[in-house]
């Protein structure tokens, strides 16, 4: 959550009055932020009696589908004209607090001969909570840092006020506390020198706190095991669940105060020297170097790029980070819709120990934060190699000024290893090599002590990808002198890191040769007839099932079978393939990133996280005011004790109809789960989670067929000692392409 103090600087607005968007779907730039929010300002002053207001976000309202489509000219429908082009109103939403009485706002704005004009203002109702903003994370450090008790608690395990970090979380679901109070779980830390690695000494109380008030409203101690004489362990306390309010909790967790470890674990090579005279950087790494002698591929005009075939919208949001939309792909001069809109929508952090209040970490990182405003200002040469473009992104803070960052989205191209290759073995045969390259659009964001990086790729083989990596710094809590811990790795001494999962919601708006698709769940079986038989003889007989997914209450939930191989397909059944004579579409290969939720069916997470519970949702898009249907757990996460009205689970078991032939959105669940290892530790490697998006009967062919064959004249034999044949050595032609 460094993002205030990575070098992006506040944005001073130009006025309300602005210029035009160049495309339909253009986030809102800093210009348009600040007068957006003065706009919402002058209105409550002259017609409501808030006096005071704390932005918390401030985004494009995007126009509809349709609509889009119709300004850019892409068809609906396979072999379809584009529709008429309309008039577009830009459109941009703001929540805010009243800073005053401490109720919540969202107010719908339109862009009027150039001013931004209120249309709508609308209270949340009591208990609803818009994301927790940068500023109040921040803030929350500075209030546990500040009270006294807090201070008194940590002089007792050897720890100064001044030494005192916090990170805040949103606080989950504890109905111990009213619904309306905005609450933050303050996990605490020591920092003993400055760029310390903090993590490396956790504290073992949880302050809570009260984000509009500014003050801590009670402090958590969790309980300690112990091994039982008998074998096995147990808990200080009789029970996981949360004890009651008081003003004095610890007694009732039964243990000791419990010390933070000392020993440095810095991941910051002049504290890892500091720290141990003996460490030394590897010096036997030599320089490698991405060099495009011609410049880049891709061409930019604002926020649309264009790359082999390929053309996309890329814009940054708030919340999910990355968002592309109207992805086509130029099919021998015919332009393909494909995807509508693609982006990561949500994801869920549970972790695994019962005992409380630990049960409470389970968060939604772009629900409860956003993914957006965590992001990191990318380094050339660091974040990204080679020849960089980079887009910047704004959001609101709460003072209604925009917040910059100026290189928040990295495109670049890479290699991407052989695409195709055949070698005809025959005397004197002929054989190529094409390279595959990649286009890579990605982003980094910190959200607290953990990393995640958005990558999304796209080949010159028609596949789409999208790669989440995970690194970073495990959550860790204090761990007593030969204390076990059943729900945790032990990664140093007096360092427990906790088991977790890691559950991400992709979403796909596809838009398959148009807007009408469906999705085809394949079953990849073995024949029921037996060795022997004259139906299957040899006993090697194995079929493919297709099934079109038609009711959205019956079929809009889908588990993965890994017994029966398991596939999807996005289609549009009003197009087929000339030769397969199967439906235009394209497959979804998740296998990989699966899992399950491991929380119960009924556990507060998965009441929260309704997606979780399936690997793949199916519902049919309803555009309303306020947009499509974007966020797999709701518009407004934090807080939230059970599954929103406006979450894909609702929407699956209370929709009706068809989501056959459709204008349809599919949430993805893929992830990972954490068993940490001491190999994680002080700095996490890079764990990769992925999706990929297949052509199946889309193409006529292969679509790379005419990417050129590799000869990289800059490739050189390792050592001048190597007899390296750089020729093919039937005809003495280039291998890569003879």
């Amino acid at each position: 959550m460094g993002v205030l103090s990575n070098g992006s600087t506040d944005h001073v607005s130009a006025g309300n009055k602005l210029a035009k968007a160049e495309h339909p779907l253009d986030p809102l730039t800093p210009d348009e932020i600040g007068a957006v929010t003065l706009s919402v300002r002058r209105y409550t002053a002259e017609h409501t009696d808030i006096r005071a207001v704390n932005f918390i976000n401030c985004t494009l309202l995007p126009p509809p589908k349709r609509v889009v489509l119709a300004a850019l000219g892409i068809p609906v429908s396979p072999g379809g004209k584009p529709e008429t082009p309309s008039k577009i109103i830009r459109k941009a939403e703001s929540d805010f607090f009243d800073v005053l009485k401490g109720a919540a706002y969202n107010a719908v704005l339109g862009l009027e001969d150039e001013e931004w004009k209120v249309e709508s203002l609308q209270r949340l109702p009591e208990g609803t909570q818009p994301q927790i903003t940068v500023e109040e994370l921040i803030h929350c450090e500075i209030v546990v840092r500040s009270d006294p008790k807090v201070q008194a608690l940590a002089k007792q395990v050897g720890v100064e006020p001044h030494q005192i970090f916090a990170d805040g979380w949103a606080i989950g679901w504890d109905d111990r506390f009213p619904k309306g109070h905005r609450l933050q779980q303050a996990l605490l830390f020591a920092r003993f020198s400055q760029h310390d690695n903090l993590y490396a000494h956790p504290l073992d109380f949880v302050p809570v706190i009260d984000s509009l008030a500014g003050k801590v409203v009670h402090i958590d101690f969790p309980p300690s095991w112990k091994k039982r004489s008998e074998g096995g362990v147990e808990l200080s306390v009789s029970t996981t669940q949360p004890q009651p309010l008081s003003d004095d909790s610890f007694p009732v967790a039964n243990r000791a105060r419990i010390p933070p470890p000392l020993a440095p674990h810095d991941f910051l090579p002049d504290l890892m020297e500091k720290a141990d005279p003996n460490y030394r950087e590897r010096d036997d790494l030599k320089p490698l170097h991405v060099v495009q002698p011609e410049g880049v591929s891709f061409k930019m005009k604002g926020h649309v790029l264009e790359w082999q075939k390929w053309k996309m919208h890329i814009a940054y949001n708030h919340r999910e980070g990355i968002v592309l939309s109207t992805i086509t792909y130029n099919d021998d001069g015919k332009i393909r819709p494909i995807f509508y809109r693609l982006s990561i929508a949500e994801m869920a952090v549970p972790y695994g120990a019962p005992e409380y209040p630990h049960p409470r970490k389970f968060a939604f990182d772009s629900g409860e934060y956003g993914m957006g405003s965590m992001a990191n200002e990318l380094s050339l040469g660091c974040d990204c190699l080679g020849k960089i473009h980079y887009l910047p992104g704004a959001y609101v803070t709460h003072s209604g000024a925009a917040f910059v960052i100026k290189n928040v989205i990295c495109i670049h191209e890479e290699d991407a290893g052989v695409l195709w290759k055949h070698s005809d073995f025959r005397p004197g045969g002929r054989s190529r090599t094409v390279r595959s390259r990649r286009l890579v659009v990605s982003m980094v964001c910190t959200v607290a002590n953990y990393e995640y990086i958005w990558n999304y790729y796209f080949y010159q083989d028609g596949n789409v990808e999208v790669e989440i990596r995970l690194t970073g710094i495990l959550n860790v809590y204090v761990a007593g002198s030969d204390e076990p811990t059943p729900y945790g790795t032990i990664v140093a001494p007096g360092i427990n890191a906790q088991y977790h999962q890691h559950i991400f919601s992709v979403r796909v708006d596809p838009m398959l040769d148009g807007l009408q698709n469906s999705v085809i769940e394949s079953e990849i079986v073995g024949l029921d007839a037996p060795t022997g038989s004259k139906e299957n003889f040899a006993g090697n007989g194995f079929v493919v099932k297709d099934r079109v997914l038609k009711s959205q209450v019956e079929d809009g939930a889908r588990d993965f079978n890994w017994a029966n191989e398991h596939r999807w397909r996005i289609a549009n059944l009003n197009k087929t393939h000339y030769a397969s004579g199967k439906p235009v579409s394209y497959a979804i290969m998740m296998k990989g990133g699966v899992l399950p939720l491991l929380a119960k069916p009924d556990s507060w997470v998965a009441r929260r996280a309704s997606f979780a519970h399936k690997q793949l949702w199916v519902v049919r898009d309803e555009e309303g005011p306020e947009g499509s249907r974007i966020f797999p757990s709701g518009k407004y996460v934090p807080q939230t004790r059970e599954e929103p009205k406006d979450s894909v689970g609702k929407w699956v078991k209370e929709g009706n109809g068809s989501i056959e032939n459709e204008d349809i959105v599919l949430f993805l669940t893929l992830g990972t789960t954490h068993i940490p290892r001491p190999e994680d530790w002080p700095v996490m490697p890079v764990e990769h989670v992925s999706v990929l998006f297949k052509p199946s009967s889309f193409f006529t062919n292969n679509p790379s067929m005419d990417v050129p064959g590799t000869k990289d004249s800059q490739s050189r034999p390792a050592f001048d000692t190597d007899n390296v044949q750089r020729t093919n050595v039937a005809n003495g032609t280039a291998c890569c392409a003879n």
